[in-house]
């Protein structure tokens, strides 16, 4: 099966703000760069899947008009108590051991990237039982570093490897 991950274009969310499923709005004018990842994408038979976030499902309407699955599996990261604070403001004694071991140290109230990345796992478990040839799936940074490093075989730790920007698509065979 052909994936194709698309993260959502940039948000109104000032640079340096926490933000992972706080509901921010995209950044406008957006309809340039929706067209251009429309283009990039084809006109071929696939079937959709978007974090049910409006700045990815803003996306996903716009790229068909067919059925989309909707899935919470596909939200960003859970920040719990930094949602919307500037990364500044978080107490060095809340932000430091989570920045030493962010695979495995839960965000206050939130979540670890491993519980994010069991998350993921589970969709994908769910989505290579279907028999679709090609799937694209609309989300967010923290879930296609996931992907990326399922596929890769690449340990949690390094999933800031692989860079992932605004607007980009990334086509994976699962």
């Amino acid at each position: 099966m052909e994936v194709y991950l698309i993260r959502h274009t940039e948000t109104v969310s000032e640079k340096g703000i926490c933000y992972g499923q706080a509901d921010v709005a995209l950044l406008t004018p957006f309809e340039e760069q929706f067209q251009s990842i429309k283009q990039e994408l084809g006109n071929e038979e696939m079937v959709f899947y978007s974090s049910p976030l409006q700045r990815c499902l803003q996306l996903a309407e716009y790229l068909t008009k067919d059925t989309i699955e909707v899935d919470k599996r596909l939200m960003e990261m859970h920040f719990g108590n930094w949602e919307l604070k500037p990364w500044n403001d978080i107490p060095n004694e809340e932000l430091n051991p989570w920045m030493e071991d962010f695979v495995s140290v839960q965000v206050p109230n939130g979540e670890s990237f491993e519980i994010l990345y069991e998350r993921v796992l589970s969709f994908i478990d769910d989505l290579k039982k279907q028999e679709h040839e090609k799937a694209v799936i609309v989300t967010h940074a923290g879930v296609i570093r996931s992907f990326l490093c399922y596929q890769q075989d690449l340990a949690l730790k390094d999933a800031f490897q692989n860079k992932v920007t605004f607007g980009q698509i990334i086509k994976i065979i699962l």
